[in-house]
């Protein structure tokens, strides 16, 4: 069940004070009957809504969740004073969600970042217990190594001492400058910070997969779609 005031807001882009004045001057029906009070509650799966007239079509979805290809030179954050956001280009489209990035890639880095508004869900992504699988794309500025291979398998220890958990790294071209990483946690800078062990910098970074679901090849830097049920039942059995 919902409140009618919350359910327009939905549907329509309304603030939920718009929608109480737009319910308390008659403009809303339920079921054929206007309906003058916003606490109203209704149940949004079968309930006939219109707004003056026409009918709000479309089920109520509780969350929403994003596949977007982040391009170079945006952040991922809700929101930011001087750089666009990850969820700057989604907003006109979700103006009364409350979206925020399931896990960060930098600003210099590209590839699948998901945006959702469930909560629950992105600390099942990112919570350390659950070692959910995310693979990377990345060009280093010197070949690969054995040492580096072995090194991410057993568990690379940083500079400051703090030791990784396993991770994969295969090349993937033959001169070795171009990898894939297979990372099952997530630590502030990573991958730079691993490769940087044996010396090696990283020049860049995309990331292809999370949790088993690819980034569609279709879209293009900065493009986004909604995921299909098929996608989102597979993050939710992350567990």
């Amino acid at each position: 069940m919902m409140r009618l005031d919350k359910y327009l807001a939905e549907r329509t882009g309304m603030t939920r004070s718009e929608s109480r004045k737009a319910v308390t001057k008659g403009r809303v029906s339920i079921d054929g009957a206007v309906c003058r009070k916003a606490d109203t509650q209704l149940d949004e799966h079968t309930a006939a809504v219109a707004l003056d007239g026409v009918p709000l079509a479309g089920a109520y979805r509780k969350f929403v969740y994003i596949m977007l290809n982040k391009p170079e030179g945006v952040v991922s954050a809700s929101r930011d004073k001087k750089d666009t956001t990850v969820v700057d280009l989604v907003a006109a489209d979700f103006p009364r969600r409350e979206l925020f990035p399931a896990g960060r890639l930098d600003k210099t880095s590209t590839g699948f970042v998901l945006l959702t508004d469930d909560g629950a869900l992105a600390h099942d992504i990112l919570s350390p217990a659950h070692h959910v699988e995310k693979q990377y794309v990345v060009t280093l500025d010197t070949p690969l190594t054995d040492a580096m291979r072995r090194g991410f398998a057993a568990g690379v220890t940083l500079t400051d001492g703090e030791t990784m958990a396993p991770a994969g790294v295969e090349p993937l071209t033959d001169d070795g400058l171009t990898v894939q990483v297979t990372l099952r946690q997530g630590v502030y800078h990573q991958i730079k910070r691993m490769f940087g062990v044996y010396a090696a910098g990283v020049n860049a970074l995309h990331r292809e997969s999370i949790g088993g679901v690819a980034l569609d090849p279709a879209l293009a830097p900065g493009q986004w779609r909604e995921l299909t049920a098929e996608e989102v039942e597979r993050l939710q059995n992350v567990k």
